[in-house]
């Protein structure tokens, strides 16, 4: 197996194998978590793979998530079992074999508000939740609890007592989505998939009816090249209808709503409580997250019809989730205290639904022409399952034994070793000269490819050192973004391969000129385009933060619109 590195050198050589001429078995457009796991899953089974992504690896719906593996309580109500039946079965495994370092349980309160018929109906529900995950396999996590008032305010100290009589504790767990993502990528490169980001299609290629592979363009240079492939997978999420009409001139056989998620960022320090919490609203569920030293606080569920490459949080947005959270706060939070914001887009089934809250969460798989496969619908948890429907329908396209898909037995990298490597973490930070508590976020980022991190810092003791505008993160964090984990521009950095943006108070502008000058070499930057690439990071987020004080989604996007996160 490779090493799975994804350097600048290795990305030209994936482009110069991929448009030689030679035809790979399996070509997947889009590195979003369905594109990376479909590439994973056709490279574990033997097929010669490539992987495109007009953008960063996770830059869509996979980097904006609410940040859950989980099975989706509330389906439960929609007695949608085998979807939460799934999804619980993927939560286990994802736990405790296939990502460890990536993907850990993470308590939460469910605050209860009537004494007899809430606790009964509620917690048979999170009964049935916890058999559902045993009976699957797919456990992982400790089993649910009941709490008294006292007991559950002893948990969460920040609730309003008068707002509940008692709570029940459950368990799900968390993932860092963009990273989750790109050790997908990094994993499917390590077992011989060629992987582009910056790469987009622009055209398919056809003999007759079939569709033989794609047009590309590789964004870096402006150079286009044909893509030979037996099939290929169409994993685009809310671009799916644009890249069907790629081939037909129309949005094709499925038709995808996106759907706007917004969440807030806000210091751990701004609400006292030890679990996460999820509150009912007039429409869906609200969660209040645990995420390292600060709290994740969303979701929205709106239907969105504009820009889908950078949809806009607007001021309608943050009041919304400020005034649903603030109803179960003794201490209301303010905009004061909104440390960052972050806006997604759900690719949802469409249906004749009045709410996108009610539109399927499931996926289909379609084969609208010979040689191409469309994958599409679906929930971040459920990627490995909708990775391997839309590989098996690739087999039976390509008309050629193909093994069965394996792909739930292959831990992505970083996770063979992870837990005796947590053990060590102390003799592992003495050795290094690091206190523990840094070594522990550098294991929970990387794995046990922490010594890949560490070897940087043996080599050159200044990037031992923490980064200038963000501590958090070590200098050696973003070169080795770029050196080793496909970024390609100071965005893919600070907004994906760390979560500087929005976990720092200036969302990363402190940070922006430093880690910049870091990236520099590792990718070949002149003065001037490393000053370039600052300057744009620092314009996007004054346009990000001018578009959260408008009133609605068109002014938010109109002032977002205005600026791009890629320099000309």
């Amino acid at each position: 197996m490779k090493t799975g590195v994804i350097s600048p050198q290795a990305r030209a050589k994936a482009l110069e194998v991929m448009s030689s001429g030679d035809e790979l078995d399996v070509l997947v457009v889009g590195a979003g978590v369905v594109g990376a796991g479909s590439a994973l899953d056709a490279a574990t089974r033997g097929l010669s793979v490539g992987l495109l992504e007009a953008r960063d690896f996770a830059s869509g719906t996979s980097s904006r998530s609410s940040k859950l593996i989980h099975g989706g309580l509330r389906y439960l109500e929609m007695l949608d079992f085998s979807l939460v039946r799934e999804a619980l079965r993927e939560r286990g495994l994802l736990i405790q074999k296939l990502a460890p370092h990536l993907v850990r349980p993470v308590p939460f309160l469910y605050p209860l508000q009537r004494r007899a018929w809430e606790r009964l109906y509620v917690g048979a529900g999170v009964a049935l939740y916890d058999i559902l995950a045993l009976s699957g396999g797919g456990a992982g996590v400790p089993v649910h609890r009941h709490l008294s008032r006292v007991e559950a305010l002893k948990a969460f100290p920040s609730l309003r007592p008068e707002t509940l009589v008692g709570a029940i504790r459950y368990y799900d767990a968390q993932v860092d989505d963009a990273r989750h993502t790109m050790f997908l990528v990094r994993t499917a490169a390590a077992h011989g998939a060629h992987v582009a980001s910056r790469t987009e299609v622009v055209g398919f290629l056809r003999e007759g009816r079939r569709v033989v592979g794609v047009r590309a363009r590789d964004l870096e240079t402006g150079a286009e090249f044909e893509i030979r492939a037996r099939t290929v997978i169409n994993a685009t999420g809310v671009w799916t209808g644009d890249s069907q009409a790629l081939l037909t001139g129309e949005r094709g056989e499925f038709k995808i709503t996106a759907s706007k998620g917004i969440h807030l960022v806000v210091p751990r320090d701004r609400i006292a409580g030890r679990t996460g919490m999820i509150l009912r609203t007039a429409t869906s569920v609200l969660f209040v997250i645990p995420w390292d030293r600060h709290w994740i606080i969303g979701t929205t569920d709106t239907k969105w019809n504009l820009d889908k490459s950078d949809p806009a949080a607007s001021g309608q947005d943050v009041d919304y989730l400020l005034d649903e959270v603030n109803k179960a706060l003794a201490t209301p939070l303010t905009r004061d205290d909104v440390q960052g914001v972050y806006a997604g887009l759900r690719p949802l089934l469409s249906a004749e639904a009045a709410s996108t809250a009610k539109l399927s969460r499931e996926h289909a798989v379609g084969n609208p022409v010979p040689g191409l496969i469309v994958v599409a619908g679906g929930k971040y948890t459920t990627y490995r399952v909708m990775a391997k429907d839309a590989v098996d329908a690739a087999a039976r396209d390509l008309a050629t034994r193909v093994p069965a898909s394996c792909t739930d037995q292959v831990p992505l990298l970083g996770a063979d070793g992870y837990r005796a490597a947590w053990n060590r973490r102390a003799a592992l930070a003495r050795a290094h000269g690091l206190h523990v508590t840094r070594v522990e976020n550098l294991l929970r980022r990387y794995g046990t490819l922490i010594d890949e991190v560490l070897t940087l810092i043996e080599d050159d003791p200044a990037l031992g050192l923490p980064l200038d505008g963000a501590p958090g993160h070590l200098r050696a964090e973003i070169v080795y973004a770029a050196s080793h984990e496909g970024a390609r521009h100071l965005d893919d950095v600070l907004a994906r391969r760390t979560r500087i943006a929005f976990e720092t108070p200036d969302r990363g502008v402190a940070a922006s000129r430093a880690a910049a000058a870091l990236i520099a070499p590792v990718l070949g930057w002149s003065q001037e385009e490393t000053d370039r690439e600052a300057a744009t990071y620092e314009s996007h987020v004054i346009a990000e933060l001018a578009a959260q004080s408008q009133p609605d989604d068109e002014s938010a996007d109109a002032t977002l619109r205005g600026t791009a996160l890629t320099p000309a």
